[in-house]
């Protein structure tokens, strides 16, 4: 396909590769998911359906991602451990992330009602970041680090919930809820683990050490070689397979050396963890620092949407439908993220982007991108049912993303730009494809033909074909944006909403009529 001359604002992606042989490990955890457990009233103080839904998400990432080795969870957080040697996504740092993010959100909104009988009433959303583990040592330090996350949060929050209903109040349903949660605080400030141990046995009559050990010690996810017993011709014959098993054990070399593929993936482990540093484990987190005073664009994509289109039998070349929920979806993300002033979708792609001076997760890569791609995919398991009333999801969806700093407005111009000449290229290679095989010419002859035809031909063949397939989302997808309401006033504290434009982004007309969304001051619903 032609090239455009914007082209070169690709030079400003700074690759993102984790070298060999850094175990990498994905973390995924729950984005306001205490606001979201107060609002789909989670028991306290742990929901055990919550926590089997996050058991059943992350299995099934594990069942999608065959490079994961295992994986361990608690509360609203899963740590994904990739093998050693894995070349997948050319071991790029924002492809894995958001890929896994995004998955794993699509498979908990998908799975939900299978769990909990009330309707979502928001969109669940996650973040993600990545740890490089050089060792294997370090690898068993940061999963114990997690594991006694998981046994000190739980034991406070025992302590704290049965502290607040010793005052014999329903923290669900009473008003005063507030006071006893802040005094219940205050006793357990400063505390020792003794103390609530001693806590909960004499005052609540409460052995810790029999709660569930789910709750108590979080869920290992390990993926293990068995043997199962198939029948060949009416012969029994033994045939070798993985499945996902799932433990709940102290992180020591005991439990490592029990499973032999950890010890053939990784090594075996010759001590215990002794030392306890949370600062030494963080020292080994991505610093994913986006530069300062740039503007920062997070592009999603949809993985393999080629193949989501044609099992969800999309209209070729473009289906109406599919562009305007993805239009949607990016809508919400505006209306949620108020840092981001702009937005450009085409096909199964939209690119958003961030104020200058944004200082949205301190500016870190993986959290602006793992928050963007995940509240994106939420949105589109929950709008389906919109914008397809005939058509059931027959699959769990995912994109992937990254973010990219352009230093000057030009280049950020230059960037949308070529988005939106990406665009009509698409559309019209597309477009002109499907006439073609529509007249009963095969791909591959489709294909060669394109291949060396002019573009002022191809417009030529686009000349006499039905407006509505010509439309100007088609041609020129779709700007998102704040506009101010009109109003007989029309003062400056006229209310702003959110507007879904087919424009030309390219001529300079459209930003002299809308000069407040890339200005550098504040302006509009971020002001």
């Amino acid at each position: 396909m032609a090239k455009s001359k914007y082209e070169y604002v690709k030079s400003f992606e700074v690759p993102d590769k984790i070298m060999l042989p850094t175990i990498i490990v994905v973390v995924i955890d729950g984005r306001n998911f205490r606001r979201f457990a107060e609002v789909h009233e989670f028991a306290k103080p742990l929901d055990g359906k919550a926590l089997d839904l996050m058991k059943s998400c992350a299995t099934a990432v594990m069942e999608k991602f065959g490079d994961l080795s295992f994986s361990y969870g608690f509360s609203d957080e899963f740590s994904f451990v990739l093998k050693k040697d894995i070349e997948i996504y050319n071991r790029r740092e924002s492809k894995l992330l958001s890929v896994l993010v995004s998955f794993f959100t699509s498979v908990f909104v998908k799975k939900w009602k299978d769990f909990f009988p009330q309707k979502l009433r928001f969109a669940p959303s996650f973040r993600a970041r990545v740890v490089q583990c050089p060792t294997l040592e370090v690898l068993q330090t940061y999963l114990d680090w997690r594991q006694r996350e998981c046994h000190l949060n739980y034991l406070y929050d025992t302590c704290l919930w049965n502290l607040i209903r010793m005052e014999g109040r329903d923290p669900v349903n009473e008003t005063d809820e507030t006071d006893a949660e802040t005094k219940a605080r205050k006793i357990l400030e400063g505390t020792q683990k003794k103390f609530k141990h001693d806590l909960l046995f004499k005052q609540f009559k409460i052995n810790y050490n029999n709660l569930p050990p789910m709750f108590r010690r979080g869920t290992f996810l390990i993926r293990t070689k068995c043997v199962v017993e198939h029948l060949a011709n009416g012969v029994a014959v033994n045939r070798s397979t993985k499945k996902i098993v799932e433990v709940h054990s102290v992180i020591n070399k005991c439990f490592w050396n029990q499973h032999p593929s950890l010890i053939a993936e990784f090594g075996g482990l010759e001590n215990d963890i002794n030392f306890h540093n949370t600062g030494y484990i963080e020292s080994f987190q991505v610093q994913d620092k986006l530069m300062l005073s740039t503007w920062i664009v997070v592009r999603i994509d949809g993985c393999k949407f080629h193949g989501f289109s044609a099992s969800h039998d999309f209209t070729k070349p473009n289906d109406i439908s599919a562009l305007n929920l993805m239009n949607s979806c990016g809508a919400a993300v505006l209306d949620e993220f108020k840092d981001i002033i702009f937005a450009y979708g085409a096909s199964d792609e939209f690119s958003f982007v961030l104020r200058k001076d944004s200082k949205l997760y301190d500016r870190h890569r993986s959290g602006v991108v793992s928050a963007i791609v995940s509240f994106f995919t939420s949105m589109y398991i929950m709008k389906w049912k919109e914008f397809f009333q005939q058509k059931e999801l027959q699959y769990q969806p995912s994109f992937d993303g990254r973010a990219v700093c352009y230093p000057s407005l030009g280049i950020l111009r230059d960037y949308l730009s070529w988005r939106q000449v990406d665009c009509y290229i698409n559309y019209q290679y597309n477009t002109c494809f499907q006439l073609l095989v529509d007249s009963r010419l095969k791909g591959c002859h489709a294909h060669n033909i394109l291949e060396h035809m002019p573009s002022q031909k191809k417009n030529d063949m686009l000349k006499n074909i039905d407006s509505d397939k010509s439309l100007e989302i088609f041609r020129r997808g779709s700007c998102i944006f704040w506009d101010k309401v009109k109003t007989l006033s029309c003062g400056d504290d006229s209310p702003w909403k959110i507007v879904i434009e087919h424009c030309d982004i390219i001529d300079e007309a459209f930003w002299k009529a809308h000069p407040w969304i890339l200005c550098e001051e504040r302006s509009g619903p971020s002001a």
